[in-house]
């Protein structure tokens, strides 16, 4: 079967008229339709994801590969560019968009002008983007294959070979803040990885989350398309779709009551440090640290392995808020954020 065709067939159509942008609400219409024939179908998602596999024959044994996640708005897209920076990983970009699972096949059926221009991204949080950018769609992936199937950890060895092909590059990096569900699984099946979790100030992450959870609900009020975007990528973390980590038993259910985001706060890294506590490739990051401590992200580039050490701009970003906070669930939090300053991997 000629896979090429197939898929020439199916998009060459929308590759004319392609213009990459970064803000969700701006998309063309022709962009939209084929985000929606490329991402909302799981088996449009598999077909793609075969067709790369037909056609595209590697095996790279190289395993030392980086995994950033954390709860969104803990600084893992900061980390994430600071890191791809050092060109020796290969990481998911705009660029991919929208067969992200077919992305050696895609780069043969869009054009590849490069496109440096920078822009910011949704978010609004000055954080500026380009089509060059990595950013966080290994969710797909996830979304397509079982994680509970040992074929689905099979698929993804190979989907990472797929991705470092694509760059030509030995070692992958990956942002995807829905890992934090699934980090003990990604490190039995890349035991020589490294698993980066950045965490921040509890009641300024709590703040950031409800903040971005509202500004994302009222703008896919305006364009239901962001909310069908968001949907499509798995980006579950806040807005339109948002569904908790953690579900059963809160003290604050309420997403608009910032004590909600801070008990997510405590109690998926409260799990994720007792379910990681055996595994010595796991660094939690300290978001305040790194924007504060030219040495404690050069102690990160050597644990990496990362061969040239430089600089980068952290900016920490914080935020005065007045809204009623519990006492108790705060000291928790308080205590925890602690503890995971003190972790003995990175000081």
């Amino acid at each position: 079967m000629d896979w090429n065709n197939r898929i020439n067939g199916l998009c060459i159509w929308v590759c004319l008229h392609k213009k990459i942008t970064y803000q969700m609400n701006n998309y063309s219409w022709l962009q939209q339709k084929l985000h929606q024939l490329a991402l909302s179908s799981k088996i449009m998602r598999e077909v793609t994801f075969d067709a790369e596999t037909s056609v595209i024959s590697i095996n790279q044994t190289n395993d030392k590969h980086v995994f950033v996640s954390g709860l969104a708005r803990s600084g893992t897209t900061i980390l994430l560019n600071a890191i791809y920076e050092s060109d020796e990983f290969a990481s998911l970009s705009y660029r991919d968009m929208p067969f992200v699972l077919a992305p050696n096949l895609w780069s043969k059926l869009s054009f590849n002008k490069q496109d440096i221009d920078l822009v910011e991204r949704a978010h609004g949080d000055g954080i500026k983007v380009s089509a060059e950018s990595p950013e966080a769609f290994e969710e797909v992936f996830w979304m397509t294959f079982n994680e509970n199937h040992e074929d689905a950890r099979e698929k993804f060895k190979t989907y990472v070979q797929f991705i470092n092909h694509r760059y030509q590059k030995e070692r992958y990096l990956s942002k995807n803040n829905q890992n934090i569900r699934r980090l003990e699984l990604i490190s039995n099946i890349f035991p020589n990885s490294k698993l980066l979790i950045p965490f921040r100030n509890p009641i300024q992450h709590s703040y950031s989350l409800l903040t971005q959870h509202k500004r994302f609900i009222e703008d896919s009020k305006k364009d239901k398309f962001i909310s069908n975007y968001m949907k499509w990528i798995g980006h579950t973390e806040f807005g339109p779709n948002y569904i908790p980590i953690h579900n059963k038993d809160l003290s604050f259910d309420n997403e608009l009551d910032i004590n909600h985001w801070l008990e997510q706060w405590y109690l998926t890294y409260l799990n994720c440090a007792e379910t990681l506590k055996n595994k010595d490739n796991k660094y939690f990051i300290c978001y305040e640290k790194l924007c504060n401590s030219k040495e404690y992200w050069l102690d990160i580039l050597k644990i990496l392995g990362i061969k040239q050490t430089y600089d980068f701009a952290f900016k920490e970003s914080r935020k005065e808020t007045s809204l009623e906070i519990d006492s108790r669930l705060s000291n928790k939090a308080q205590f925890l954020y602690s503890e995971l300053i003190e972790s003995p991997a990175i000081k």
